[in-house]
């Protein structure tokens, strides 16, 4: 029996060599960096490797990045500050700045093209010193915010430069439906509106490794916290709508025929005297997160990312699924039994519903419409379809999950990269396309390769001890793997990886794990 080594909680052989970049290491940094790759196998058909590159990178310096005045804020810890502007606001910055004493600079910042986004300037940014230890540039920042400004310290290597050495830490879990006998399942915990920590919905379902999902409700002024925004399907019932046209990451529960396909839906409410069309499913009224909904929503009816739009005109189904109680606010609720009958019209609307039951919410103009249609005593039917992108009709059966995120990275094995399709691209607003897609990030990936095996990847960042990946290095990592179909689920804080009850990868939030809408379960 050869000896064994413990790496980062994996127990594998202590003989795990070095890979080379001509031995097929992960397309990331400088040519020649050494990669080590450790692997076990969790389960029967089920194998965890952790791949780390550039272990042996030189510190890289840090900087302070000044925010330009005019750009937008945002309660989302993941969301990108302003920092980019055109280059005579970021002169004016840099001429104020160095008025007050400080030693600052522009730097251009041009990003690579993409399937749907032709890439090149994305503005201009505005930094101040170069320092080898994050206390010197917090040091500087204090100074700064005491002068009036805003901005944040930044380690270089978070930029996305090609020629960085690292390091990189990823971990792939990889699930061979030919020998994989146990079950996959998106759990979203004891309810939609309530958040959980990925480690908390394993450990409930005895799961033996876990990952983060799709992207949630965070702010409670964009709707009811850990309410997946965007796509949910669980054991086959359709839980949360579409973000229209959106990737969705579509599984079964024995790990077969897995794939990526983007939806949309439509939904109507019938009863006895005609019929009404449906906003959405499970979530507050009013409130669409990642828009991608209805042509009156306002700002728009497109997809668009970490923006919540508005419709004060809604009318919106209820499962019990949802919480102990529906939201509560000005407007009417036909409550309906488990046979779809009608045992109550409530105003204002808002709470329990019956055992197996499920309701109507209807807000401004559509209250009087859903009180003309519902009747005490006689039955509505909810009816909700979802659509691929050809527009044909999509029947989830027992046991398929559906999970939202994006953008996607892969199709057919190809790079296939779609920020703009899928609202990371948003017209004035440069500093989002360069937080969240160009600079990076921890990352959370999903897909699955040529052999049909489902591959899950969690990339750690914003640190020094792993700079996280780029979208488009999310996409070329995917590739690498094999990958050839693959999309992005929710990332930064929320990047997690559960094996054997243990978090293995380490959450960039400075309070530890976050608290997520759902997760992604293999059980035994």
């Amino acid at each position: 029996m050869s000896a064994l080594a413990v790496v980062g909680g994996l127990v594998a052989p202590a003989a795990s060599a070095p890979r080379a970049d001509g031995e097929r290491g992960l397309p990331l940094g400088a040519p020649g960096l050494t990669e080590t790759r450790t692997t076990r196998t969790l389960q029967p058909g089920v194998t965890l490797t952790r791949i780390v590159r550039g272990a042996d990178a030189p510190a890289l310096p840090w900087t302070v990045e000044v925010s330009i005045p005019g750009g937008p804020g945002s309660p989302d810890p993941d969301a990108p500050p302003s920092a980019l502007n055109d280059r005579a606001s970021a002169d004016r910055l840099v001429e104020a700045l160095r008025a007050d004493g400080f030693e600052a600079r522009t730097e251009q910042v041009v990003t690579e093209a993409v399937a749907d986004y032709a890439g090149g300037s994305l503005g201009w940014r505005v930094r101040v010193g170069t320092f080898d230890a994050r206390t010197d540039a917090d040091a500087v920042r204090t100074r700064l915010r005491a002068a009036g400004y805003a901005g944040s310290a930044v380690y270089t290597g978070w930029d996305g430069d090609a020629g960085d050495r690292g390091p990189w830490r990823v971990d792939v879990l990889t699930i061979d439906p030919h020998r994989f006998r146990g079950t996959l399942k998106a759990s979203y915990g004891p309810d939609l509106e309530q958040r959980e920590t990925t480690s908390r919905l394993a450990a409930d379902a005895g799961a033996t490794a876990a990952v983060n999902a799709g992207f949630f409700v965070l702010d409670p002024r964009a709707g009811a916290p850990g309410d997946p925004a965007g796509v949910g399907v669980y054991d086959g019932r359709l839980l949360s709508e579409p973000v229209r046209g959106r990737p969705g990451f579509v599984f079964r529960e024995d790990a077969r025929r897995g794939e990526i396909s983007r939806l949309s839906w439509q939904g109507r409410v019938a009863g006895p005297h005609g019929s009404l069309p449906l906003d959405g499913v499970d979530r507050v009224p009013g409130l669409i997160r990642n828009c991608g909904g209805t042509a009156d929503d306002t700002p728009t009816a497109l997809p668009l990312h970490d923006v919540t739009c508005a419709d004060p005109d809604e009318l919106i189904a209820f499962t019990t699924e949802f919480g102990a109680r529906t939201p509560a606010g000005d407007g009417a609720e036909a409550v309906l039994d488990a046979t779809g009958k009608v045992v109550e019209v409530r105003t204002p609307r808002g709470g329990p519903l019956p055992a197996g039951g499920s309701s109507v919410q209807a807000t401004g103009d559509l209250v009087d419409d859903l009180e003309e249609l519902a009747t005490v005593g006689r039955r509505l039917d909810v009816r909700g379809d979802l659509r691929d992108e050809g527009g044909r009709k999509v029947t989830p059966t027992p046991g398929t999950s559906v999970l939202n995120g994006g953008p996607e990275l892969v199709r057919d094995g190809r790079p296939h990269v779609t920020p703009a399709a899928d609202g990371m691209v948003q017209p004035g607003s440069p500093s989002f396309y360069y937080g969240w897609v160009h600079k990076r990030n921890p990352r959370t990936l999903a897909g699955i390769d040529a052999a049909g095996r489902t591959v899950l990847v969690t990339a750690d960042g914003r640190s020094t001890d792993a700079l996280g990946l780029s979208i488009p290095e999310s996409a070329a990592v995917a590739r690498s793997l094999g990958l050839r179909d693959a999309m992005n689920l929710d990332g930064g804080g929320s990047t997690t990886m559960v094996v054997d009850d243990a978090v293995i990868n380490a959450p960039s939030d400075a309070t530890g794990e976050r608290p997520v809408g759902d997760a992604l379960l293999i059980l035994p």
